[in-house]
């Protein structure tokens, strides 16, 4: 009887762990999710406000805002196309990582550009504009190259799987419609077979004459009367 109570406990204290296991596995993801939802919301506030100043100021607040839109609408669109062709490209992992590393550089830009769009000295932020530009077109220009090398990659590797698709298609076309040429040969074959008639071992045996003795009458025939001599 202890032994069965033993048991019963460890077993309930083994469901108690796993319930507890499973829900802190549950409140951990529902976190991520949220957070994630969050960050997803707030870039999509911050790149709404760069794009109305972007549009609605001049100057130099509308040249930086333009400069940030420009550097997150490219690294985002990087970050997106690399992430998607790694799940079926292990060798995107080595640009995952340069991209990585190139990212450290776009949110050091990113924040300087921040920074300076507060700096109540629009002279001096004016003259920092040509370098913040060059910056800013080397990074994206980097996160380009590795993007469209990704997109061309995927993209040659699905002309090739296409072709040897097209070419495994029209072979089994070709088998399909091989019909068209054997049949017409068999047909003829058989037609002249019939017109050259049975073979020679088919060839029916010599009939012999039948006895005139054992022919019998059609049934309207008379039997002949036997002739009588006088």
């Amino acid at each position: 009887m202890e032994a069965v109570i033993l048991i019963l406990t460890l077993l309930f204290v083994a469901f108690m762990a796993l319930g507890v296991y499973a829900g802190v596995k549950a409140v951990r993801a529902a976190k991520r999710g949220v957070d994630r939802t969050i960050t997803q919301a707030r870039r999509s506030v911050e790149d709404t406000t760069l794009r109305a100043k972007s549009y609605g100021q001049a100057g130099v607040p509308g040249e930086l805002a333009q400069l940030r839109l420009a550097l997150r609408t490219s690294m985002r669109a990087t970050q997106d196309a690399l992430e998607a062709g790694a799940a079926d490209d292990a060798s995107l992992s080595e640009s995952l990582g340069l991209f990585e590393r190139l990212s450290v550089h776009g949110r050091e830009l990113d924040n300087d550009l921040k920074r300076l769009e507060r700096e109540p000295d629009r002279a001096t932020v004016a003259t920092l504009l040509p370098a913040l530009k060059e910056r800013t077109e080397r990074i994206t220009h980097s996160a380009e190259s590795l993007r469209w090398a990704a997109r061309d990659r995927a993209q040659q590797f699905a002309d090739d799987d296409l072709a040897a698709l097209n070419a495994q298609i029209d072979v089994e076309a070709g088998a399909l419609r091989h019909w068209t040429t054997e049949e017409p040969s068999d047909r003829g074959s058989a037609e002249e077979r019939s017109r050259s008639g049975p073979a020679d071992d088919e060839a029916p045996q010599a009939l012999t004459p039948p006895d005139p003795r054992l022919q019998t009458g059609y049934p309207w025939q008379k039997a002949a009367r036997p002739e009588t001599t006088n």
